[in-house]
């Protein structure tokens, strides 16, 4: 019952957090400022990858296959998801003649897959739970090949984004963990199901300090930026919940569907963005320093934004029926 409240109130939750690192820097910036690592990898990398090793304990082999007999929905969910999002981060980093920086971080959390707090604010929405959770790990593992690919091109507008490198980060912070989630509960399903009882609260934990590292460590670069950044990434995820739920009904889709659709597309690993945003060799892509610093950002207050207009809409979506 207590988990079930806390995974209910993650908007809160994470906004909390973002409140808390803005006027206590230090409690959160120990996550993502390199400074513990462990096995020669940074403790930001870690949490990624508990994260989503949290995800592939969840799943089967049997959920794998099941992917290639969904209905149209869940193929119209993925496609929007990957079009919707990349092409929305594209436009309003465009339209605001957003510096590189910030262009480049928003273009890559739009190019990220669902996050998994679209579950759970899917279940608040009386949405399809199983579309949702079958579309965050559909765009999950497509993120593996399509983040790089679409970051690159897109991004390349601002800087020249070594692709290759953004490959490997996204093998190692996501298929691997991912799949060895899986193997662990095919090997070990008892001890599994214990784990993955409280897995949704640990990860839960790990976004939020994540997102309040990035936005302490940045504190300096948002007060500089902030109406800007609060725009765009409003914008971005304004697109993506409205455009998500009106082309689904556009497609022909129910209710249901649509709700579920928009709240996928709409919702971003925001976590997984600025992880990657954050690594020293994307870092080095960038001419000025000053620039390299501004890429997580966008991705932090993107965090900020997706799960308060989710969980708004969620909430009025349970009031309609």
């Amino acid at each position: 019952m207590m988990l079930q409240r806390i995974t209910n109130n993650f908007a809160a939750l994470t906004l909390g957090g973002v409140a808390l690192a803005w006027f206590f820097p230090p409690a959160f910036t120990w996550m993502t400022d390199g400074s513990i690592t462990f096995a020669g990898q940074p403790l930001l990398s870690l949490a990624l990858g508990v994260i989503m090793l949290a995800m592939g304990l969840t799943l089967t082999f049997e959920d794998y296959r099941g992917l290639t007999k969904m209905p149209r929905a869940f193929v119209a969910g993925v496609a929007l998801q990957y079009t919707v999002m990349p092409l929305s981060g594209f436009a309003v980093a465009k339209l605001l003649g957003l510096e590189p920086g910030l262009a480049v971080g928003l273009i890559l959390v739009a190019c990220c897959p669902g996050g998994t707090a679209s579950n759970i604010v899917t279940f608040i929405a009386r949405g399809n739970v199983a579309l949702s959770v079958a579309m965050t790990m559909a765009s999950t593992l497509a993120a593996v090949v399509l983040t790089p690919l679409l970051t690159g091109w897109l991004a390349g507008a601002y800087v020249e984004i070594d692709r290759l490198n953004l490959l490997v980060q996204m093998v190692g912070v996501v298929l691997v963990p991912v799949v060895a989630g899986t193997l662990l509960n095919r090997l070990f399903p008892r001890a599994a199901g214990a784990v993955s009882a409280v897995l949704p609260l640990v990860a839960i934990v790990l976004v939020v300090l994540i997102v309040g590292g990035i936005v302490g460590g940045s504190k300096a670069q948002i007060m500089e930026h902030a109406g800007v950044l609060l725009l765009a990434t409003f914008l971005l995820h304004s697109l993506g919940f409205g455009l998500g739920y009106a082309l689904s009904r556009a497609l022909g889709l129910g209710e249901i569907e649509a709700r579920t659709i928009s709240i996928e597309v709409g919702m971003q690993n925001s976590g997984l963005g600025s992880g990657l945003a954050k690594t020293p060799a994307f870092a080095a892509q960038f001419a000025s320093v000053q620039q390299a610093a501004l890429t997580p950002v966008p991705a932090a207050i993107s965090a900020v934004w997706h799960v308060l207009i989710g969980s708004l809409l969620a909430g009025w979506w349970r009031r309609k029926g």
